[in-house]
């Protein structure tokens, strides 16, 4: 005998709405959250040698690409507008074809301009004073001087997007693991510089393999310059 009164399918019924609902509930949730990643994250990055400017050690296993994201097409994403503040962003991406893993704790770059000038890549804290210093909010234009200087406000200049963005895309010195790729992002104050890749390079050094140093890379961004896909 039942204890209820109400027909069986009619029990089932709030049963499979959940069985739509919960799935529906978190699809939306996850692309919420996509919706927040800075576009630059969601760039897959590829092995060294499928980026124009590369340099390969063969006998040593080792690939790095430099990847300058300078074209509106390639910055597009972007929430912080770099160029507008002097800066390049360049990708750097180290492959390990190895068995053995690639340490980066003393890594170096330096970016060589055709001047010979020898820039060092930009700290977090330092991007955080270059944009705080023009009052730079991610969508807008760089306040305009007043003919006299407001007091300063202790309030932050840099948004939390830019500052989410800037500390998500910095490259990371962690080990490369044999047959891995790790990629991410330098940043270079390019003020007074029309067209920092021509003519320039950039020299790369401390990279180790079981405690041994590797043969610097130097690879011109020539290669980059004169790059046409498809001729």
């Amino acid at each position: 005998m039942k204890s209820s009164s109400w027909p069986d399918n009619q029990l089932v019924q709030p049963r499979k709405i959940l069985v739509f609902l919960v799935p529906a509930l978190l699809l939306a949730t996850v692309l919420g959250s996509a919706g927040d990643k800075p576009a630059a994250t969601l760039q897959r990055v590829t092995h060294a040698k499928t980026y124009p400017a590369h340099e390969t050690h063969d006998d040593e296993g080792v690939s790095i690409a430099i990847d300058p994201f300078d074209m509106p097409d390639k910055t597009a994403g972007f929430k912080v507008k770099y160029k507008d503040n002097d800066i390049l962003p360049v990708r750097l991406i180290i492959s390990n074809d190895g068995d053995k893993t690639v340490m980066l704790d003393d890594l170096q770059v330096q970016y060589i301009t055709v001047s010979r000038d020898k820039l060092e890549p930009l700290s977090t804290q330092d991007m955080y004073r270059r944009l705080a210093r023009t009052g730079y909010v991610p969508g807008k234009k760089p306040p305009v001087p007043l003919p006299i200087p407001l007091p300063k406000k202790n309030k932050a200049a840099v948004s939390k997007e830019a500052i989410a963005e800037i500390d998500s895309m910095q490259f990371s010195t962690v080990p490369v693991t044999a047959h891995s790729t790790n990629g991410g992002f330098l940043f270079f104050d390019i003020s007074g510089i029309e067209t920092p890749e021509a003519g320039a390079h950039v020299y790369i050094s401390g990279i180790k393999v079981n405690g041994k140093q590797l043969f610097y890379f130097d690879i011109p961004l020539e290669k980059y310059l004169n790059y046409h896909p498809g001729q």
